[in-house]
């Protein structure tokens, strides 16, 4: 059952706009799975989510996602869930939400936030705020490109020095858009001054929590990702809750 405490805080959940790659037909967008996986465990537990993008409106969904190979039956029954996919294609305004509703923000990937994620401001706003009043930073591989922007109380990178994940560049080889991407996850990462670490294998589970800030790999990452974040979130309303002497 969810604790009275877990029902008190919410997490806002940022999707992509973005749907187009430069000279292919195929289209990008939301890595639907790194959605359902993260909502399923904070839904479980009684957390209340909200779904942002930068321009808000409809995310589109990356085609890949959508292969029998990646989806689950928690997946599809989310496809087939009206009142969910409703969410999707009504998400607010990244600038039109106020920051202090919120104790987690979530970047979701899929490729598409390649394009919109890592110089937004709106979402810079969002991320900082929420991490200054004490909340939970989180992403998973390619929505790590939002983090490469942030800004600590310090004017320095917010990565600078931290342990991280993302999508790593022998992902993205194998995944066959190394030359498609406007740049490479990675060395972003490092180039803020993170101290980088990735899976042995590529395409396995890998979460790193540093401080208030959570971060996973890959698709395979996302639900992880979630319970880590919720740790941190059960651990948050603990503290919030304990009576001063």
């Amino acid at each position: 059952m969810p604790s009275p405490a877990a029902a008190q805080q919410r997490v806002l959940i940022v999707v992509t706009n973005h749907a187009d790659y430069p000279g292919r037909k195929d289209k990008t967008g939301l890595w639907l799975t790194e959605l359902t996986h993260f909502w399923d465990v904070l839904h479980e537990a009684g957390i209340a989510m909200d779904i942002a993008s930068p321009n808000g409106g409809r995310s589109p969904l990356d085609e890949r996602s959508l292969g029998n190979f990646y989806l689950d039956d928690s997946a599809r029954a989310h496809l087939n869930d009206p009142a969910f996919m409703a969410q999707l294609a009504h998400t607010k305004r990244a600038a039109d939400v106020d920051p202090q509703g919120y104790a987690a923000i979530y970047f979701t990937g899929g490729h598409g936030t390649m394009w919109d994620f890592r110089d937004a401001p709106a979402l810079k706003r969002l991320a900082e705020a929420i991490s200054g009043q004490g909340g939970v930073v989180s992403a998973v591989c390619h929505g790590n490109a939002a983090l490469v922007q942030l800004q600590g109380p310090d004017g320095k990178p917010f990565i600078d020095g931290r342990r991280v994940t993302g999508f790593s560049n022998l992902e993205e080889r194998l995944s066959g858009m190394r030359d498609v991407v406007p740049f490479h996850l990675q060395d972003a990462m490092a180039g803020a001054g993170a101290k980088y670490e990735k899976a042995l294998l590529p395409f396995t589970s890998y979460a790193i929590t540093d401080g208030r800030l959570v971060t996973g790999q890959n698709p395979q990452s996302s639900r992880a990702v979630a319970t880590r974040v919720l740790a941190l979130l059960q651990a948050r309303s603990q503290v919030t809750s304990t009576p001063s002497s």
